[in-house]
């Protein structure tokens, strides 16, 4: 995978004490075993700044520039994207930022969308491991932990098509932002969740690690979520399932229900007051909220 970038561990390695830079060599070392041959990782690569992680690795599969376990990570991004393009920026070195080219070989198209849940399945188990710190899933693709009694965003998750048989996963994870850094009330970081460790080479090998075993349990059953563990997991894990929430739509209209499951295709189910429960995809959504917030929250 092309271009590699990695002057900011070399040139200015000790501009920021507090957030040293991710070294590269120590994370292929790691994490690439025998040429990529061994694992599900071949190639890790860190750039100093970039737009979008996803938006590069995408472009790079497509020129046939990148192959399936290539990860590209990026020490500062200037136009981050979420769900819905929702732009997502922080200073630099204070996250981890970064995207993985995946090919669920042998996995009906129809379960790809359990992907972003492995996703957050796999970095939920990867920070507790390494960094200490106990997340909650909000469905479908954001990371919570609680700063303060109060559950805060600390990460996302974005999955994109990248050709007819390939998905590039983003994710995006707060690690030392402060307070005053955050860029919005609701946002939080692993260190003021009261995180172990800081240390973002640590983090990530534990993240890419822990999301090799769950992608590679998932393909050997074909992504059945319920073969492999992955529902159960989800659930378990999944802060959004016994409140009330309101769905919003595309057009303004909205469902409200309380969540009482998410579904073999990875679809939060809504009981609604009439009695209804009603299914809703992560692509059917513009926001899905507490029932009883503000539309603007």
């Amino acid at each position: 995978m092309t271009p590699r970038d990695d002057s900011d561990a070399n040139s200015n390695r000790w501009s920021d004490l507090d957030r040293p830079p991710l070294n590269a060599v120590a994370l292929r070392r790691a994490l690439v075993r025998n040429g990529g041959h061994d694992g599900l990782w071949c190639d890790v690569d860190v750039v100093e700044r970039t737009g979008s992680t996803n938006s590069d690795l995408v472009a790079l599969a497509a020129a046939g520039k990148a192959e399936e376990g290539a990860v590209l990570v990026a020490e500062e991004q200037d136009a981050g994207r979420g769900r819905l393009d929702r732009r997502w920026t922080a200073p630099a070195r204070s996250g981890l930022f970064f995207s993985v080219l995946l090919k669920p070989t042998g996995v009906p198209v129809e379960r790809w969308g359990w992907l972003p849940l492995l996703t957050g399945v796999a970095v939920a188990a990867g920070l507790s491991r390494a960094a200490g710190v106990e997340t909650a899933l909000k469905w479908p693709n954001d990371l919570l932990a609680t700063v303060g009694g109060t559950e805060r965003k600390v990460g996302g998750i974005l999955a994109e098509r990248a050709g007819p048989d390939a998905v590039v996963v983003g994710i995006g994870i707060n690690v030392t932002l402060r307070e005053d850094e955050l860029p919005v009330p609701g946002a939080g970081s692993l260190a003021l969740a009261g995180a172990v460790t800081t240390d973002r080479d640590t983090i990530l090998r534990a993240v890419l690690r822990s999301l090799e075993q769950w992608f590679e349990k998932w393909r050997r059953v074909e992504g059945d979520p319920a073969a492999s563990g992955l529902q159960e997991a989800y659930a378990a894990g999944c802060s959004t399932l016994g409140r009330t929430v309101r769905a919003e739509l595309p057009g303004g209209e909205s469902i409200t229900g309380e969540a009482v499951a998410v579904d073999r295709d990875g679809r939060l189910v809504l009981a609604t007051a009439e009695g209804v429960q009603q299914p809703v995809g992560a692509g059917d959504i513009v926001h899905l909220r507490p029932a009883g917030s503000p539309e603007n929250e």
